[in-house]
């Protein structure tokens, strides 16, 4: 049981901040190291499917994100050049999926984390973690902290990964991707449109306060860092994607400010704990974002994690149970991740004509089933399965 039981969690991102919420809730005395002097999230807009909303529901934010997200009616996939060629309905059958900046999303965790009784402390830069009974953690300028339980919740290049896992080298995918925000001029209100080109595509989709949100992935030789932060030029932008179609180009030209970051391929750790200590979110899995689930399985990483060391039995074995319910399910997210961006960036034109085909007879007679297919992802709810199940 976490009554009264230590954690501390580094890092405070949407992972990080959903478990600390979800730990004090079981009682747990709980505190955030964040490395930022004040908390913000680099980034743009992010998208939360149903699973990932049942686990801000359960956090007791499902109101707060509705009023702060677009909901979302439909998914339009489009050729670059010639329109709509699948449209999937996203309100029959299926809890509401969401468009949100990733700020609002983190406002509103660190405000319901603080309500929870969570300890946050900015401008805390994390040195080293060693595992251990108990676990410790070195803050720059030498401070020791130590608690029953660190969650490593602290990105891509987790200080506490490295501490508890083998962490191999990541390797380029040989994708560039751009984002951007921008006003909304363009009259687009609850739908992701997806506009699919050789070797490339778009995103576009709304987001609260009459935004777009713009993420463009061209496939590259060359490569740039791995960081959100990268300032890019737009004109490049738009001379990479210059024969997509009017309705990218009116977006695209008023772009003014663009970010760029290369994609690169991680593995998912081999290990999630030891010896009072745990990862969660990226620092665990890595994803590229073709799913769009990085968000989403940092949220449901970190239910299960509050949830499994309720369990009995010593912490490591609690948090083996932890690993044990989400391991084989994040791996399948990733795979079906990396496996999508090869069908949004056929080249060959018969190719490309025949599967859009495909797609445009699949949306005709079987539109439940294209998005049916998906229902292992979004209908899956952490909240409601026990110890055995999830």
């Amino acid at each position: 049981m976490t009554k009264n039981m230590s954690i501390t969690v580094i890092g405070a991102g949407i992972g990080g901040l959903a478990a600390s919420i979800a730990c004090a809730r079981h009682g747990a005395k709980v505190t955030v190291l964040e490395r930022a002097p004040k908390i913000t999230e680099v980034g743009a807009g992010l998208q939360i499917s149903p699973n990932g909303f049942a686990v801000l529901n359960a956090l007791g934010l499902g109101g707060r994100i509705t009023k702060a997200a677009v909901q979302a009616s439909a998914v339009s996939l489009r050729d670059y050049r010639k329109g709509e060629v699948l449209r999937m309905d996203l309100t029959p059958g299926h809890t509401a999926f969401h468009f949100v900046h990733r700020a609002a999303l983190i406002d509103l965790l660190a405000d319901q984390a603080r309500a929870s009784g969570v300890n946050i402390r900015l401008g805390q830069i994390v040195k080293r973690v060693s595992p251990g009974e108990p676990p410790r953690l070195e803050l720059e300028g030498g401070e020791i902290h130590s608690a029953d339980l660190i969650i490593g919740a602290d990105g891509l290049r987790s200080c506490v990964r490295p501490e508890i896992s083998p962490t191999p080298e990541a390797f380029f995918t040989g994708q560039v991707a751009w984002r951007a925000l921008l006003p909304n001029a363009d009259g687009l209100r609850d739908e992701v449109r997806l506009y699919m080109g050789p070797h490339r595509h778009v995103v576009i989709y709304p987001l609260s306060q009459d935004r777009l949100n713009i993420v463009a992935v061209q496939e590259r030789s060359d490569w740039t860092e791995e960081s959100w932060t990268l300032a890019a030029d737009p004109d490049e932008l738009r001379r990479n994607f210059a024969d997509f179609g009017p309705e990218v180009q009116q977006v695209l030209q008023r772009v003014s400010q663009v970010n760029q970051w290369g994609l690169f391929r991680h593995q998912v750790a081999q290990n999630w704990h030891s010896n009072g200590v745990a990862i969660l979110g990226d620092a665990a899995h890595p994803t590229l974002p073709f799913l769009a689930q990085g968000a989403n399985m940092a949220l449901e990483d970190a239910w299960v994690l509050a949830d499994a060391i309720q369990g009995a039995g010593a912490l490591d074995e609690r948090l083996a149970a932890y690993q044990a319910r989400r391991r084989t399910r994040v791996c399948r997210v990733v795979e079906a991740a990396n496996g999508n961006a090869w069908k949004y960036h056929l080249a060959f034109p018969p190719l490309r004509f025949a599967a859009h085909t495909v797609l445009r007879m699949a949306g005709r007679f079987a539109p439940g089933k294209v998005l049916g297919q998906f229902d292992w992802l979004y209908q899956h709810d952490v909240t409601q399965m026990d110890l055995q199940t999830s």
